[in-house]
């Protein structure tokens, strides 16, 4: 059996972690192995590409990049690996995160980001899971029984919201 594929999370800042500890905890809670790293686009540029160019052979699946304002660094990670990037943009200037979504997204044929939303580090980490799941079934299980759980919890709403208009309107 081969090793489990790690997910590395990278953000621009320390100051991203508040947002990028909810990718963590999901990814934990997958069981999913990870390593979380400061790395700038702008002030360590060789580092992350250093990083990024060798996470294959480091046994990573998946590269969450986490970053505001410019928020190059999904960017510069994509451009120095084959493995999948996921940006978060995040909300930290007076744009309220828009700049941030948009260096994120709009990146330039050849070098593909997944973005999520601003702030989304629980979906960056499963969309990390479901990439991981292609070629791991235990994932796929846990994904599966996470959706089931979800659909659960929405028809339990539904029928506490049925007793109460039925209550209401006796």
């Amino acid at each position: 059996m081969t090793d489990k594929k790690k997910v590395a999370v990278i953000m621009g800042s320390d100051s991203d972690f508040p947002t990028v500890s909810g990718a963590v905890k999901t990814l934990n809670a997958y069981g999913v192995p990870f390593e979380v790293h400061v790395m700038s686009a702008h002030r360590t540029p060789e580092e992350a590409a250093e990083f990024s160019e060798s996470a294959r052979e480091k046994g990573f699946g998946v590269i969450i990049a986490a970053a505001g304002k410019a928020a190059h660094l999904a960017g510069v990670l994509a451009a120095h690996t084959t493995i999948p990037v996921i940006g978060i943009p995040i909300k930290s200037s007076t744009l309220d995160g828009l700049d941030a979504l948009l260096a994120t997204v709009q990146m330039p044929k050849g070098i593909p980001v997944a973005t999520v939303a601003i702030d989304g580090a629980d979906n960056a980490a499963i969309l990390a899971v479901q990439i991981l799941a292609l070629s791991d079934d235990e994932l796929a299980q846990k994904l599966q029984n996470e959706k089931a759980a979800m659909r659960e919890g929405v028809a339990a709403k539904d029928k506490a919201i049925q007793d109460k208009v039925n209550e209401l309107i006796k």
